[in-house]
Protein backbone atom coordinates (compact mmCIF):
# COMPACT_ATOMS: atom_id res chain seq x y z
CA UNK A 1 0.00 0.00 0.00
CA UNK A 2 1.16 3.76 -1.04
CA UNK A 3 2.33 5.44 2.38
CA UNK A 4 1.18 8.75 1.19
CA UNK A 5 3.17 11.22 3.91
CA UNK A 6 7.17 11.14 4.23
CA UNK A 7 9.81 13.15 6.30
CA UNK A 8 13.17 12.72 4.69
CA UNK A 9 15.72 13.21 7.81
CA UNK A 10 19.17 14.95 7.46
CA UNK A 11 21.36 12.70 9.65
CA UNK A 12 24.39 14.44 10.92
CA UNK A 13 23.68 17.88 12.49
CA UNK A 14 20.02 16.86 12.75
CA UNK A 15 19.33 13.41 14.30
CA UNK A 16 22.97 12.82 15.56
CA UNK A 17 26.55 13.34 15.08
CA UNK A 18 30.01 12.25 14.91
CA UNK A 19 31.72 12.90 17.96
CA UNK A 20 34.42 15.25 16.94
CA UNK A 21 33.90 15.12 13.14
CA UNK A 22 36.46 14.53 10.71
CA UNK A 23 39.04 15.94 13.13
CA UNK A 24 38.14 13.62 15.91
CA UNK A 25 38.43 10.32 13.32
CA UNK A 26 42.08 11.82 12.42
CA UNK A 27 42.87 12.70 16.09
CA UNK A 28 41.70 8.83 16.90
CA UNK A 29 44.21 7.37 14.64
CA UNK A 30 47.45 9.40 16.34
CA UNK A 31 46.29 7.85 19.47
CA UNK A 32 45.70 4.58 18.68
CA UNK A 33 49.14 4.45 17.33
CA UNK A 34 50.72 6.14 20.49
CA UNK A 35 52.26 8.95 18.34
CA UNK A 36 53.00 11.74 20.31
CA UNK A 37 51.74 15.04 19.37
CA UNK A 38 50.21 18.43 19.96
CA UNK A 39 47.69 19.24 17.53
CA UNK A 40 43.70 19.37 18.27
CA UNK A 41 41.20 19.80 16.09
CA UNK A 42 41.87 22.99 14.61
CA UNK A 43 44.70 22.43 13.31
CA UNK A 44 43.24 19.82 11.04
CA UNK A 45 39.39 21.41 9.97
CA UNK A 46 41.30 23.81 7.11
CA UNK A 47 42.68 20.86 5.50
CA UNK A 48 39.17 19.20 5.88
CA UNK A 49 37.51 22.25 4.42
CA UNK A 50 37.55 21.10 0.03
CA UNK A 51 38.39 17.92 -1.87
CA UNK A 52 34.94 16.39 -0.44
CA UNK A 53 31.99 15.18 -2.85
CA UNK A 54 29.54 17.33 -0.99
CA UNK A 55 31.72 20.49 -1.42
CA UNK A 56 31.09 20.34 -5.11
CA UNK A 57 27.38 19.67 -5.19
CA UNK A 58 26.45 21.18 -8.46
CA UNK A 59 28.21 17.99 -9.88
CA UNK A 60 27.18 14.42 -9.97
CA UNK A 61 29.42 12.03 -8.70
CA UNK A 62 28.17 8.40 -10.12
CA UNK A 63 31.71 7.79 -10.74
CA UNK A 64 32.22 7.13 -7.34
CA UNK A 65 30.23 4.14 -7.91
CA UNK A 66 31.28 1.51 -5.04
CA UNK A 67 32.56 2.50 -1.54
CA UNK A 68 36.34 1.57 -2.09
CA UNK A 69 35.82 4.59 -4.53
CA UNK A 70 34.48 6.97 -2.94
CA UNK A 71 36.96 6.75 -0.16
CA UNK A 72 39.95 6.65 -1.74
CA UNK A 73 39.91 10.33 -2.36
CA UNK A 74 38.72 10.97 1.19
CA UNK A 75 41.85 9.43 2.05
CA UNK A 76 44.12 11.19 -0.42
CA UNK A 77 42.62 13.92 2.01
CA UNK A 78 43.71 12.91 4.88
CA UNK A 79 47.11 11.55 3.67
CA UNK A 80 47.66 15.17 2.59
CA UNK A 81 46.01 16.53 5.90
CA UNK A 82 48.81 14.77 7.74
CA UNK A 83 51.98 14.88 5.80
CA UNK A 84 51.39 18.75 5.75
CA UNK A 85 51.28 19.09 9.57
CA UNK A 86 54.86 17.15 9.34
CA UNK A 87 53.99 13.16 9.65
CA UNK A 88 56.21 11.44 7.32
CA UNK A 89 53.78 9.81 4.56
CA UNK A 90 54.38 6.20 5.16
CA UNK A 91 53.02 7.10 8.69
CA UNK A 92 50.47 9.57 6.73
CA UNK A 93 48.92 6.62 4.42
CA UNK A 94 48.59 3.92 7.61
CA UNK A 95 47.35 6.48 9.76
CA UNK A 96 44.64 7.72 6.72
CA UNK A 97 43.02 4.00 6.90
CA UNK A 98 43.15 4.10 10.22
CA UNK A 99 41.20 6.90 10.40
CA UNK A 100 38.30 5.89 8.11
CA UNK A 101 37.63 2.87 9.89
CA UNK A 102 37.13 4.95 13.27
CA UNK A 103 35.02 7.49 11.55
CA UNK A 104 32.32 4.71 10.44
CA UNK A 105 32.16 2.73 14.17
CA UNK A 106 29.00 3.67 15.40
CA UNK A 107 30.04 3.89 18.62
CA UNK A 108 31.72 7.00 17.81
CA UNK A 109 28.24 8.65 16.94
CA UNK A 110 25.46 10.28 19.35
CA UNK A 111 22.16 11.03 18.65
CA UNK A 112 20.39 14.12 20.09
CA UNK A 113 18.26 13.42 23.25
CA UNK A 114 14.72 14.04 20.98
CA UNK A 115 15.87 11.97 17.89
CA UNK A 116 14.32 8.84 18.92
CA UNK A 117 11.29 9.98 20.92
CA UNK A 118 10.44 12.28 17.68
CA UNK A 119 11.04 9.59 14.61
CA UNK A 120 8.87 6.99 16.70
CA UNK A 121 6.29 9.61 17.28
CA UNK A 122 5.80 10.39 13.76
CA UNK A 123 6.05 6.69 12.97
CA UNK A 124 3.06 5.78 15.18
CA UNK A 125 0.91 8.83 13.30
CA UNK A 126 1.67 7.20 10.11
CA UNK A 127 4.57 8.89 8.47
CA UNK A 128 7.58 7.45 6.57
CA UNK A 129 10.82 8.19 8.42
CA UNK A 130 13.68 8.65 5.49
CA UNK A 131 16.62 9.61 5.83
CA UNK A 132 18.21 11.90 3.23
CA UNK A 133 21.72 12.91 3.94
CA UNK A 134 24.98 13.74 2.50
CA UNK A 135 27.13 11.30 4.07
CA UNK A 136 29.74 7.76 3.61
CA UNK A 137 28.65 4.77 2.16
CA UNK A 138 28.28 3.19 5.18
CA UNK A 139 25.93 5.25 6.64
CA UNK A 140 22.88 2.85 6.79
CA UNK A 141 25.34 0.85 8.87
CA UNK A 142 26.17 3.69 11.49
CA UNK A 143 22.36 4.17 11.88
CA UNK A 144 21.56 0.44 12.30
CA UNK A 145 24.40 0.37 14.62
CA UNK A 146 22.85 3.81 16.52
CA UNK A 147 18.92 1.52 16.21
CA UNK A 148 17.29 3.72 14.24
CA UNK A 149 16.46 1.19 12.17
CA UNK A 150 13.51 0.61 14.40
CA UNK A 151 12.36 3.87 13.37
CA UNK A 152 13.19 4.40 9.92
CA UNK A 153 12.05 3.05 6.40
CA UNK A 154 15.08 4.04 4.40
CA UNK A 155 18.64 5.41 4.27
CA UNK A 156 19.55 7.25 1.23
CA UNK A 157 23.39 8.09 1.83
CA UNK A 158 24.34 10.88 -1.24
CA UNK A 159 28.14 8.41 -1.38
CA UNK A 160 25.61 5.71 -2.68
CA UNK A 161 23.63 7.76 -5.48
CA UNK A 162 25.73 9.88 -6.85
CA UNK A 163 24.29 13.22 -5.67
CA UNK A 164 24.84 15.97 -3.05
CA UNK A 165 21.96 17.62 -1.38
CA UNK A 166 21.43 20.57 -2.92
CA UNK A 167 21.48 18.88 -6.11
CA UNK A 168 17.46 18.58 -7.08
CA UNK A 169 18.35 14.64 -8.27
CA UNK A 170 19.00 13.30 -4.66
CA UNK A 171 15.30 14.70 -3.75
CA UNK A 172 14.02 13.05 -6.72
CA UNK A 173 15.50 9.61 -5.97
CA UNK A 174 14.37 10.28 -2.22
CA UNK A 175 10.67 10.82 -3.76
CA UNK A 176 10.85 7.83 -5.91
CA UNK A 177 12.08 5.86 -3.28
CA UNK A 178 9.09 6.98 -1.11
CA UNK A 179 7.36 6.00 -3.86
CA UNK A 180 5.82 9.61 -4.90
CA UNK A 181 4.52 10.39 -1.40
CA UNK A 182 1.74 12.92 -1.26
CA UNK A 183 2.80 15.03 1.13
CA UNK A 184 6.63 15.37 1.93
CA UNK A 185 8.83 17.30 4.59
CA UNK A 186 12.77 17.83 4.85
CA UNK A 187 14.27 18.12 7.99
CA UNK A 188 17.61 19.53 8.41
CA UNK A 189 20.16 22.19 9.68
CA UNK A 190 22.09 23.26 6.67
CA UNK A 191 20.31 25.86 4.96
CA UNK A 192 21.79 25.53 1.25
CA UNK A 193 21.75 21.19 1.50
CA UNK A 194 18.27 21.08 2.72
CA UNK A 195 15.93 24.11 3.20
CA UNK A 196 16.77 25.40 -0.29
CA UNK A 197 17.73 21.49 -1.85
CA UNK A 198 14.13 20.61 -0.50
CA UNK A 199 12.67 24.30 -2.15
CA UNK A 200 13.71 23.53 -5.80
CA UNK A 201 11.30 20.53 -5.87
CA UNK A 202 8.62 22.57 -3.77
CA UNK A 203 9.51 20.08 -0.60
CA UNK A 204 8.19 21.97 2.54
CA UNK A 205 11.55 22.10 4.75
CA UNK A 206 11.96 22.85 8.29
CA UNK A 207 15.57 24.35 9.49
CA UNK A 208 16.37 22.79 13.05
CA UNK A 209 18.83 23.43 15.49
CA UNK A 210 20.16 26.79 14.18
CA UNK A 211 19.78 30.37 14.85
CA UNK A 212 16.72 31.83 13.66
CA UNK A 213 16.47 33.21 9.76
CA UNK A 214 14.33 35.75 8.54
CA UNK A 215 14.47 34.14 4.82
CA UNK A 216 13.39 31.04 6.26
CA UNK A 217 9.76 30.09 6.64
CA UNK A 218 9.90 26.77 9.16
CA UNK A 219 12.11 26.84 12.14
CA UNK A 220 12.54 24.48 14.78
CA UNK A 221 14.87 24.50 18.06
CA UNK A 222 14.81 20.71 17.73
CA UNK A 223 13.08 17.72 16.36
CA UNK A 224 9.91 17.93 18.61
CA UNK A 225 9.15 21.16 17.21
CA UNK A 226 9.44 20.06 13.88
CA UNK A 227 7.06 17.65 14.36
CA UNK A 228 4.82 20.05 15.60
CA UNK A 229 5.10 21.88 12.58
CA UNK A 230 4.73 19.06 10.39
CA UNK A 231 1.31 17.90 11.91
CA UNK A 232 -0.25 21.91 12.42
CA UNK A 233 1.27 22.97 8.39
CA UNK A 234 -0.11 19.06 6.89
Amino acid sequence: MRNNQTIFWDFDGTLGYRKGGWSGALLQALEEKGIEHNFNREDFRPHLSSGFPWHNPEEDHLHLSTAEEWWSGIIKIFIETYTSLGINREKAEELAELAQRFFIKPENFKLYDDTIETLQKMKDNKWNNIILSNHVPELEEIVGGLGLDKYITQCISSANVGYEKPHPEIFRIGLIKANNPQKAWMVGDNIKADIRGAGQLKIPAILVRRERRDDVKFQADNLKEAAKIIEENS
